[in-house]
């Protein structure tokens, strides 16, 4: 099986997941149901969810316990686009090819509807029952929390504002991307470890060092492609980090720098690989591919 494959079916499952929880009846508001339920399904590349799924399922975990990992922290992905789109942030009309949440809802609505997928996360695994000990339970909450917040996406998404229109070197850019993409994407990693009773501190280790190696280069890609790519494609204004002033990779070390330090990173990834005893074979096709993708 191809790795778009394996891509295509973990977003056809966390989709499933989410499809069902916003068919049940809510006592809620109709429009912030809405809103809410059209900010996750966004056309996303599901890569985190993916991530729950390729880790969990190469420990022996539980699929079922991989369903809810995965949909709880693409609730917590979501939530940081809508925001992200605001006016106040980032300004996006479009997000992968459709109206941002504030264009469709309007402002408040939107930033109502990111509140409620962060608080969702965090109730679909405090609700669910875990084939693991109730203390793993507590620990994934934990983890997830402390990769969204302030020393992980919330704080990384902060250095980033505070970066625009500034100079500033590769090591603090390096810093702001490890916070805002690296931390959420190694959580989805470890997340789907901690499901497995098969799993050790070394390999959570080796994990981690994969994890964030493949968090720098999905965002250094993003950044070329923010150059190269095309609008039709990409579903966002190509360009529009440039037209924000944003500091970038292509722009720190060049557009060949950039794409020497993406393929550096993933050589990175696969060591990683290499020192876990499992067939990590699938998540090194996802390495792979995040630098050969054109969206």
């Amino acid at each position: 099986m191809s790795i778009k494959v394996k891509i295509k079916d973990a977003q056809q499952a966390v989709e499933h997941t989410l499809n069902h929880y916003f068919e049940q009846q809510h006592n809620t508001d109709k429009k912030i149901k809405e809103a809410t339920h059209y900010s996750l399904l966004n056309g996303g590349k599901r890569l985190r969810p993916f991530l729950v799924y390729a880790t969990g399922e190469m420990l022996g975990a539980n699929r079922h316990d991989l369903h809810v990992l995965a949909a709880a922290i693409e609730c917590i992905h979501s939530y940081s686009l809508v925001h992200d789109d605001l006016p106040a942030m980032d300004d996006d009309d479009l997000r992968r090819g459709r109206p941002t949440c504030h264009i469709v809802y309007g402002e408040a609505q939107a930033i109502l509807a990111g509140d409620a997928l962060q608080t969702l996360a965090f109730e679909l695994i405090a609700t669910h029952s875990f084939s693991c000990s109730a203390a793993t339970q507590l620990k994934m909450i934990a983890h997830l929390a402390h990769a969204a917040g302030l020393e992980g996406m919330v704080g990384g998404q902060g250095l980033d504002i505070a970066a625009t229109d500034k100079t500033i070197c590769l090591e603090e850019l390096e810093r702001i991307h490890k916070l805002k993409t690296g931390a959420l994407i190694n959580s989805a990693i470890t997340l789907g470890a901690l499901c497995s009773e098969n799993v050790d501190q070394h390999t959570l280790d080796n994990l981690a060092v994969f994890g964030y190696a493949i968090g720098l280069a999905f965002q250094v890609q993003d950044d070329i492609l923010d150059v190269e790519g095309d609008t039709s494609i990409l579903g966002k204004p190509q360009g529009s980090d440039l037209a924000a002033n944003k500091a970038t990779y292509p722009a720190l070390l060049g557009m060949l720098g950039a794409k020497e330090k993406a393929q550096s990173l993933i050589e990175q990834a696969h060591t990683a690989l290499n020192n876990i005893n499992a067939d990590t074979s699938t998540l090194a096709a996802l390495a792979d591919y995040l630098i050969e993708r054109d969206h």
